[in-house]
């Protein structure tokens, strides 16, 4: 029994809650629940854990604040999109949240199976396999302007030193970036996996009755 585990090839999936055994390599849709993605999220901390607060600032409350800003950037952006944008970090309930200065490192195949994750994800909750230019971008300024504010407000950068590495956010006015400030208080595990699942389920509806409307 030993000499088989021994020789037989490595597990390369990984068990779920929800009870879903999904495989890393060649993730399925229909192995993606929601819930795990908000239980993973909720778990992962942002900036390897080095912030302020009480709690780590997750991964899941990182979404929720990335959206928001998409919004306050776009404020007519469909309700599909907002969708894609709460998802933009989703794989990490899976690999983690690793910083960017180690991904650099180790490069290899972590892209690789991000993809992969990231593509099932989509399919899942009936999102395009690619985003649009204009929204893959829009979700790329909305989280680095979130990073700035994290940067800022818990990981202890200064502000010009925040500015070298992510640029000011410029975009918003005044009012809202004071306003913002306010959001980025780290929330425990449970509040930011009920907030997640809160907002995933409100933008579904909605991405849903658009679709439904569109299609009359």
């Amino acid at each position: 029994m030993a000499a088989d585990r021994i020789n037989s090839p490595p597990r390369v999936w990984q068990r779920m809650l929800s009870g879903r055994r999904l495989n890393l390599l060649d993730p399925s849709p229909l192995d993606i629940e929601i819930t795990d993605i908000a239980q993973g999220l909720a778990r992962v901390a942002r900036w390897n854990g080095q912030t302020q607060g009480t709690h780590a600032f997750s991964v899941a409350q990182h979404c929720v604040l990335v959206e928001h800003i998409a919004k306050l950037l776009v404020p007519e952006l469909e309700a599909r999109w907002c969708l894609a944008i709460l998802l933009h970090d989703a794989p990490e309930y899976v690999i983690g949240d690793m910083i960017s200065p180690f991904k650099n490192v180790m490069g290899g195949n972590y892209k690789v199976v991000e993809t992969a994750l990231h593509h099932a994800i989509h399919r899942a909750f009936g999102l395009p396999h690619s985003l649009p230019n204009k929204i893959d971008r829009l979700a790329k300024r909305a989280d680095i302007i979130s990073a700035y504010f994290e940067a800022t407000l818990l990981a202890g950068f200064d502000e010009n030193e925040a500015k070298q590495l992510f640029g000011a956010p410029k975009e918003l006015s005044a009012i809202q970036q004071e306003e913002m400030k306010g959001l980025f208080i780290s929330q425990s595990t449970v509040d930011a996996q009920r907030a997640f699942l809160n907002r995933f389920h409100a933008l579904a509806a909605c991405s849903t009755s658009d679709k439904i409307t569109n299609e009359i």
